[in-house]
């Protein structure tokens, strides 16, 4: 990973501690695909766009509907548990 790749990762980091007053360092607890059978939603605001059988992974589950995740553009935001399966 270069330079400009950590910086840039570090920054994406602070700026989701920020924007979800989010304490400590960001820990992974595991991986989960989208369901396939689900339908694909757009996001926005603070939910994260969903796309078929897409990896996530899960930094906390914040309570039974939402969990919050981060896709493999290093983008974190709420998913619905409905499209997770269990």
């Amino acid at each position: 990973m270069t330079f400009k790749e950590c910086k840039k990762e570090e920054k994406a980091d602070r700026e989701f501690q920020k924007k979800f007053k989010f304490e400590g360092s960001i820990n992974v607890l595991t991986q989960m695909m989208v369901d396939p059978a689900a339908t694909e939603k757009r996001g926005g605001g603070k939910n994260l766009p969903l796309r078929r059988g897409e990896i996530l992974d899960v930094i906390q589950f914040t309570n039974q509907e939402q969990i919050l995740c981060r896709n493999s553009q290093r983008r974190c935001k709420s998913v619905g548990a409905e499209a997770l399966p269990a």
